[in-house]
C-alpha cells in the first residue's frame, strides 16, 4: 500500500456575529480558504490537519491487536475550534510565544513591551488571537517514505503586542515509521521572542474514553521549574527527585497527582516545565514516553528543545462534546509540549528565547507511535 494524501473540506457550521465569523476576527470570506488534509502511511495511520490555526485535529493509531482509533482530542466542526468553551488550544501550533509570560510584559533592547493578558493576571499562548486563531496558508508535500504538509504565516509587527514581522513555517511530516515530525522555523526583521509548540492533548485508550491518570508515564528530567499560584516560574530549577514530580522511570500519571504539594495546588494537578537531561540544547533526544497498557499504544516524544511541559487535562470539566461525541472529563486527556522555558523574556537564567534578524529560528520534535 503506499503513502497517500488527500484534500477533505472542512465542514463549515459558524454563525455569523456581526459580519464576522465567530471569533478571532474571520471575515466571512476568509473561510474559503480553510481546509482539512489527510495524511495517510502504509502502516493506515492518519492524521488530520486544519489549515486554521495549522491544528492536528486527529491522530488515528492502531492498538497492539491492530484496531484503529483517534487518540487525539478535537472536533468534528470548525464551529468547535473557533467557539470552543475556554479555548482549550486542542491541536494547535501555539505562539509567537507558546506558555505564558507574566503579566504581559517583557523588556528588549531597553524597550518595554506590552502583550494582551488573556490568562489571569499573565499572558498565554500568543494572546487574544494567537497562531491558533489564524488562517495559514498550506501546500501538501510528499518525500521519500513521508506524506506531508507545510503551514506558512506572517505575523506582522506588533500584533499582539510582539516587535517584529516574522515569517513562520511549520512542516508536519507522517513517516512510514509511524513518527509524526514536526519542523519549525522562523525569520524576524526585528529581535522578539519566539516560543512555538504543538498543543495536542493525547488520550491513548482513544479520545473521549475515560481519563489518562493510568497511563504511565515517562519524562526524561532530573529537574523542572516550580511556579508560583499565577503558574509563572519562580526562577529557580529544582530537582524531581522525592517529589510527585519524579517520572525519570515510568509510573501512573494519577500515582502522586492528588498528593499534598503546593506546585500539584498551584496547577490543580500537572501544568509543568521539565528541564530535559540533555547534552545540548539541539540534540535530538528522547524527551517522553507514553504506554498504555489496556490498547498496547506507546508514544515517544523526541525534540531538539530543553523542555517540555506536561499538563495532566486540568482544566477539562466535561462540558466539551469531542468527535466520538463523548465528553470530555477531568484529566480526560495529557498534553507534552515541547518548548523553551516559560516567562523566558523575563527569566535571565532560562535560556534565551529571542530571536534576532541575522538567525533562523529552527527546531523539531517527534512523536512516534508504536504498539505493544
Amino acid at each position: 500500500m503506499k503513502t497517500c494524501l488527500k484534500i477533505v473540506c472542512m465542514i463549515v457550521a459558524v454563525g455569523l456575529v456581526g459580519g464576522w465569523m465567530g471569533i478571532g476576527g474571520i471575515k466571512v470570506k476568509d473561510f474559503d480558504s480553510i481546509r482539512l488534509y489527510s495524511i495517510k502511511n502504509k502502516a493506515g495511520t492518519e492524521v488530520k490537519i486544519t489549515n486554521y490555526g495549522a491544528t492536528v485535529t486527529s491522530i488515528i493509531v492502531a492498538d497492539r491487536n491492530g484496531k484503529f482509533s483517534d487518540i487525539a482530542l478535537g472536533y468534528n466542526s470548525l464551529e468547535g475550534y473557533v467557539n470552543a468553551v475556554d479555548k482549550p488550544y486542542f491541536g494547535a501550533i501555539v505562539g509567537r510565544y507558546g506558555n505564558r509570560i507574566a503579566k504581559g510584559r517583557f523588556e528588549l533592547e531597553g524597550k518595554q513591551y506590552t502583550l494582551a493578558v488573556n490568562n489571569g493576571q499573565n499572558h498565554l499562548h500568543g494572546g487574544v488571537i494567537g497562531f491558533d486563531k489564524v488562517i495559514w496558508d498550506a501546500k501538501p508535500i510528499k518525500g521519500d517514505g513521508f506524506t506531508g504538509l507545510e503551514l506558512a504565516y506572517l505575523a506582522k509587527d506588533m500584533e499582539e503586542g510582539y516587535p517584529g514581522n516574522l515569517n513562520i513555517k511549520v512542516t508536519y511530516k507522517l513517516t512510514d515509521e509511524n513518527e509524526l515530525i514536526i519542523d519549525y522555523e522562523a525569520l524576524t526583521d526585528k529581535a522578539t521572542p519566539v516560543n512555538l509548540t504543538n498543543h495536542t492533548y493525547f488520550n491513548l485508550s482513544g479520545e473521549g474514553n475515560g481519563t489518562i491518570l493510568n497511563h504511565e508515564l515517562m519524562i526524561n528530567a532530573d529537574s523542572y521549574t516550580p511556579v508560583d499560584e499565577t503558574l509563572i516560574p519562580t526562577g529557580q530549577i529544582e530537582p524531581v527527585n522525592r517529589t510527585p514530580f519524579d517520572f525519570t522511570s515510568p509510573k501512573p500519571i494519577g500515582r502522586d497527582i492528588n498528593k499534598e504539594n503546593e506546585q500539584l495546588k498551584f496547577g490543580g494537578g500537572y501544568d509543568h516545565n521539565f528541564v530535559l537531561n540533555k547534552a545540548t540544547d539541539k540534540k535530538m533526544s528522547l524527551a517522553a514516553t507514553v504506554y498504555e497498557k489496556s490498547s498496547g499504544r506507546f508514544m515517544e516524544v523526541f525534540t531538539e528543545e530543553p523542555g517540555i511541559q506536561f499538563y495532566s487535562g486540568n482544566f477539562l470539566d466535561g462540558r466539551l462534546k469531542g468527535k466520538s461525541g463523548r465528553t470530555y472529563v477531568y484529566r480526560g486527556a495529557f498534553c507534552l509540549e515541547t518548548q523553551h522555558y516559560p516567562d523566558s523574556p523575563n527569566q535571565s537564567n532560562f535560556p534565551s528565547t529571542i530571536l534576532y534578524p541575522n538567525q533562523k529560528y529552527q527546531t523539531s520534535t517527534i512523536y512516534k507511535f508504536s504498539a505493544k
